[in-house]
């Protein structure tokens, strides 16, 4: 099985130490989402942080054929309430490529409508940017949609979306069959490793309340969330719709609101069509209440009408005190949870013990964790020191709003990355030593 190489700053991570050194390079399994992305591909270089023209990210996404996409620029590429649209696959966006302090998108979001995609250390940011509550063009952080097939999100930070941070969905029932449902959605899809905090709460979207993490929309199939940390989110930490097949594992989630993670087959958005089984697997992760959590909320929830397989096993939760919450409930009574004996996982994969998560995630995800955005450190923080909370706008906590980084230039060398999974030549160490010189 193919895994992709990506940054894990443990050294061995199924039998970590407090003695072992420090950003030694793994693996992270990729998954359903078997793919290359832009290997063998052109380079091309955004010099640019302008939000289209010559050079910049949205040329690069909008040209055809197999393509690595690189950075010679850092900062803040400013999208002015638009998306960027990827619709050419066989792409790798490598933003560990970028010069410090990265690539910031803000005021707008990332659409995936394509194959064979792996994006890699971003940070997304949408924001509400001063836009009057429940006015609408609200914005996921990234998001994937019809057409998306094997994409791997790695390594990248989202944070303040107006609609979802990051989801993934499509035409949920095109065709006249559940496998057509399922082929015109997106499936394949790996999100690993990422931070994923404090979407908006009362902010644009039209129908108010909207802090969310991931939506994994009806018919989604093969979806794979592995070691991210999801904090503050109220809702979808993640949500799994009807008909929805898939797996997380090894995710801290902190400080939900009304829930954590949930199911929830609709019935009046199936009208007239046969409710698909779900199937779901939540294996080793960890859920800690914060100071918005409700009182008594389980780790895992079902709603609806649309029963769900569940393959559970080896997860904790716990309240602010530490001790035990329920791992399962209901909030709706149409539906049953279904106990499995067999998880719904890809080949191979296997899962550490929850208790071993908070110790390493944090030195794991996110977009830099060789050099963090003050936004990411602060985050991290707040998740250790249990003063996390729900937010309405970007500037609660953070007078600065929306980041300002000072643009920075590097020319891309290629002879210092391993073109096949862009690590550095020098190793995943190298980065780390570079900002402690």
């Amino acid at each position: 099985m193919r895994l992709l190489w990506s940054l894990a700053v443990v050294a061995g991570i199924a039998h970590a130490s407090d003695t072992a050194p420090l950003h030694r390079a793994t693996y992270v399994h990729a998954g359903w989402a078997q793919t290359t992305g832009g290997q063998g591909g052109r380079i091309l270089r955004v010099t640019t942080l302008a939000a289209d023209g010559p050079g910049s990210l949205k040329a690069a996404l909008e040209a055809g054929g197999p393509r690595i996409v690189v950075f010679e620029v850092g900062g803040v590429i400013d999208l002015g309430g638009q998306s960027l649209k990827m619709r050419e696959g066989h792409i790798t966006i490598a933003g560990q490529t970028a010069p410090d302090p990265g690539i910031t998108l803000i005021k707008g979001e990332l659409e995936v409508f394509a194959k064979d995609v792996i994006v890699q250390h971003l940070s997304i940011r949408p924001g509400a940017y001063g836009r009057a509550r429940r006015s609408g063009n609200d914005q996921d952080g990234l998001s994937t949609a019809d057409g998306a097939e094997r994409v791997i999100v790695d390594h990248c930070s989202f944070s303040w979306a107006t609609d979802e941070n990051l989801s993934t969905s499509g035409q949920r029932f095109a065709g006249a069959t559940p496998d057509d449902w399922r082929a015109h959605t997106s499936h394949a899809i790996t999100f690993s490793h990422n931070l994923i905090y404090e979407g908006l709460n009362e902010a644009v979207h039209l129908k108010g309340e909207h802090s969310k993490g991931s939506l994994i929309h009806d018919n989604v199939t093969q979806v794979l969330l592995l070691g991210n940390i999801y904090a503050s989110n109220r809702e979808r930490n993640a949500l799994f719709k009807g008909g929805t097949w898939g797996a997380m594992v090894n995710n801290l989630i902190y400080n939900p609101g009304w829930r954590a993670v949930h199911y929830n087959l609709i019935a009046h958005e199936w009208m007239g069509r046969p409710y698909q089984l779900g199937r779901l697997t939540l294996a080793g992760n960890v859920y800690r209440a914060g100071p918005d959590t409700a009182l008594n909320l389980p780790l895992f929830t079902l709603g609806g009408v649309g029963d769900v397989q569940l393959f559970e096993q080896d997860n904790l939760a716990v309240d602010r005190q530490g001790q035990p919450l329920p791992l399962t409930g209901r909030y709706t009574t149409a539906a049953d949870i279904v106990p499995v004996r067999e998880p719904y996982l890809p080949a191979g994969l296997k899962w550490l013990q929850p208790r071993e998560l908070e110790k390493l995630l944090p030195l794991m995800v996110g977009s830099r964790p060789w050099a963090r955005d003050p936004l990411d450190f602060k985050q991290l923080s707040d998740i250790a020191e249990d003063r996390g909370r729900l937010i309405d706008d970007e500037t609660q906590n953070n007078p600065e709003g929306l980041p300002r980084r000072t643009p920075t230039r590097r020319p891309f060398v290629e002879a210092d990355w391993n073109l096949a999974d862009m690590s550095p030549r020098a190793g995943w160490d190298s980065l780390f030593r570079q900002v402690s010189q």
